[in-house]
């Protein structure tokens, strides 16, 4: 069973109280399969960069959740119309609450902090900004700008503030193109191991 997500592009949710775990993970690969391979100014795709920031994950030894995070930390993107040819620009609340009910906070907290964390990194580090794509910097206008002090202050007494530092860093490396890295089908077991996980059900 599953019930209508609040989007523009109409992507059904699954019903976690129903505990459908192959619908979920079907869910969300159909999600790719229809949306993945969407660009936004970047010169991969969705999928592509989110397979990348996983990668990066997993070869910096991240947690499995953290490796989750950076996996799917775009789907936001992908479950609402885009706002313009860079996509939704509210995309890591919207990630954030699709993920949640699906693999818990350790998956969707980093995923809604990581356009914060862009800010955070650009009020304090020097040499950050310069390294943003064109489209982070495009994007970064549309999402506040860097942070004031008081905003820096609020960010680093956030308990997902150092997951999310990290996974904005993938998120910032994982754009090369023409990378191989694995497919999707890879990280389903994974997957399918967190949602059991959230719905109390030992994998």
């Amino acid at each position: 069973m599953t019930q209508q997500h609040p989007t523009g592009k109409g992507v059904a949710a699954p019903d976690i109280s129903a505990r459908d775990d192959a619908a979920a993970l079907d869910e969300i690969e159909a999600i790719f399969t229809r949306f993945g391979a969407e660009l936004y100014g970047e010169g991969i795709t969705q999928l592509h960069h989110g397979l990348q920031a996983a990668a990066l994950a997993a070869s910096e030894g991240a947690s499995e959740t953290l490796i989750l995070a950076a996996l799917l930390h775009d789907i936001g993107h992908l479950v609402e119309q885009a706002d313009d040819a860079f996509g939704y620009h509210k995309h890591d609340q919207s990630g954030a609450d699709y993920l949640e009910p699906l693999f818990g906070r350790a998956v969707s907290e980093p995923v809604r902090l990581h356009v914060v964390a862009k800010r955070y990194l650009c009020a304090v580090q020097a040499d950050y900004f310069a390294k943003l794509s064109p489209a982070s910097v495009y994007t970064l206008g549309k999402q506040g700008g860097p942070m004031t002090a008081e905003e820096c202050r609020a960010f680093e007494d956030n308990p997902w503030c150092a997951e999310a530092i990290k996974l904005r860093r993938w998120d910032d490396s994982g754009k090369i193109e023409g990378l191989t890295v694995l497919p999707l089908a890879h990280y389903r077991p994974l997957m399918a191991r967190w949602i059991h996980a959230s719905n109390g059900i030992t994998a």
